[in-house]
């Protein structure tokens, strides 16, 4: 069900009753012909897909439900358009008349829903199911950094470095949960970095180092290992065989399309993806 709704006579007690008490409605009395009304509309509009699994905007068409909008109006005493009113549990908890900025609209919600780290962290979520690994990442990491103590974010950030192959950092995450705080999902985590750690030392990956040990200067080799790291998340390790193909020969196969695949598909703002970005940009120029 969306959680933009056009309240009617027929769907306000659904929509402000019980189903509904553990979100924050935001009841918002609106006209079509209040210029201030239509641009707060537009701003609840983005703040509804902002805070999808908490508020639900609930909008009285003063125009189309005169009626309702009266009836309404009387019980919280309306003075102007557009007028905001924050609801919990059924009952006002805050009221916003006139135009507001979404600044101020954020400021009021802060006072009344969960802490921004577990807002962060469901923007994490939501982004994982959208497969978008990369938003979820910087979701969860800024949720990190706003509470770095937080065992729940730490297991959320665990689970999409793991995801990611960020296996170095899912591991100091994990190590860093409390023994009274090593739940399921914890001990789900743990299992599915074990697995990525094992494939890490797979055969085909000793068979292919111990054959450049054997040919330490043999590129093809160099380029299939590569590969094979990238595969199973030792990135760091793939980056640094391809420069030392590319810093030789940057035209070799597709060791340079290669190198920017990898560097492309780690998280915005990854210290790893700079410095190689560093590393090729000191060969082509």
């Amino acid at each position: 069900m969306s959680n933009q709704i056009q309240l009617t006579p027929e769907n306000i007690q659904q929509t402000l009753g019980e189903q509904n008490q553990e979100k924050l409605i935001l009841l918002t009395f609106f006209s079509g012909q209040n210029p201030d009304c239509v641009a707060q509309a537009s701003i609840l509009t983005n703040l509804a897909v902002t805070y999808t699994d908490h508020i639900i905007v609930a909008t009285v068409d003063c125009d189309l439900q005169q009626a309702l909008a009266s009836q309404l109006a009387q019980q919280i005493n309306l003075q102007a358009l557009p007028t905001l009113v924050m609801l919990k549990n059924g009952a006002p908890v805050e009221m916003l008349p006139g135009a507001q900025t979404e600044e101020d609209i954020k400021k009021a919600l802060a006072n009344h829903l969960p802490k921004p780290e577990m807002l962060l962290l469901d923007q994490a979520k939501q982004a994982l199911q959208s497969d978008d690994q990369n938003s979820a990442f910087n979701f969860a990491k800024q949720a990190y950094e706003i509470d770095p103590t937080n065992s729940r974010v730490k297991l959320v950030l665990a689970d999409i470095c793991i995801q990611i192959q960020k296996l170095d950092d899912g591991q100091a995450l994990l190590d860093s949960i409390f023994e009274e705080e090593r739940d399921a999902y914890y001990q789900n985590l743990v299992a599915k970095l074990a697995q990525a750690l094992q494939a890490q030392e797979s055969p085909e990956i000793q068979t292919l180092s111990k054959a450049l040990e054997a040919e330490p200067d043999n590129n093809d080799i160099k380029v299939e290992l590569a590969s094979l790291f990238n595969d199973t998340g030792k990135k760091e390790q793939a980056l640094e065989l391809l420069f030392t193909v590319l810093r030789k020969d940057l035209n070799f196969g597709d060791a340079k399309k290669q190198y920017l695949d990898i560097v492309a598909s780690l998280p915005d703002g990854d210290a790893l993806a700079a410095t190689y970005r560093r590393k090729l940009y000191s060969l082509l120029y």
